[in-house]
């Protein structure tokens, strides 16, 4: 079986950096500048939370689906 971790990711606007917002691995909680840089580290970050012996035979590779969040702010006018 080759499960989907799913991992959804924000921007903190105060913060300046992405983060992670909830996901399918408890603990799970980087940050990186970038949403790149964000996805860059969450395999590293997700093995070292499972403990996995990565000279372990019986590994297998398993997807991760990272969905980003992001919003911003229009200032309009109220007169329509």
């Amino acid at each position: 079986m080759n499960q989907v971790i799913v991992v959804k990711a924000a921007f903190d606007a105060e913060a300046g950096v992405w983060i992670i917002e909830s996901s399918d691995i408890r603990g799970l909680r980087i940050e990186a500048p970038t949403l790149e840089a964000l996805v860059e580290r969450i395999p590293v970050a997700i093995q070292d939370l499972m403990g996995t012996d990565l000279t372990d035979a019986s590994l297998m590779d398993t997807p991760v689906e990272v969905i980003p969040h992001a919003g911003t702010r229009v200032r309009l006018s109220l007169a329509a």
